[in-house]
């Protein structure tokens, strides 16, 4: 699945699309201290952006984020970006990571 969300988000001609609703977020595995990408559907609002894990009981990743959460990168518009990702499980289990971008864009005027 990871392989095809990745060539559609490279794809000249689902790009666009794509690109607007799906990322590929990297972080560094708190116990492994492996650097891991996953593709996740996300939501921006500003500088905030949101990630609904589908299913959070059969994956882990969400769980690096968990408490203090920790740093992660993901492209966003054609630009990477940094940021800090925490999660959080509601009362009913949906499980939600926030991110907090870092400031602009490298190469953008400040």
């Amino acid at each position: 699945m990871n392989t095809c969300v990745g060539a559609l988000q490279t794809s000249p001609r689902w790009k666009g699309v794509v690109g607007k609703h799906l990322t590929t977020i990297t972080y560094t595995g708190r116990r492994s201290g492996r650097t891991f990408s996953t593709p996740v559907g996300y939501r921006r609002a500003g500088d905030v952006v949101t990630i609904g894990v589908r299913l959070p009981d059969a994956k882990t990743w969400w769980r690096n984020f968990l408490g203090a959460g920790g740093p992660v990168a993901l492209r966003l518009d054609d630009v990477d970006r940094t940021g800090h990702a925490v999660a959080h499980r509601d009362g009913r289990g949906r499980v939600h990571v926030t991110v907090r971008l870092d400031g602009p864009p490298a190469g953008s005027p400040s």
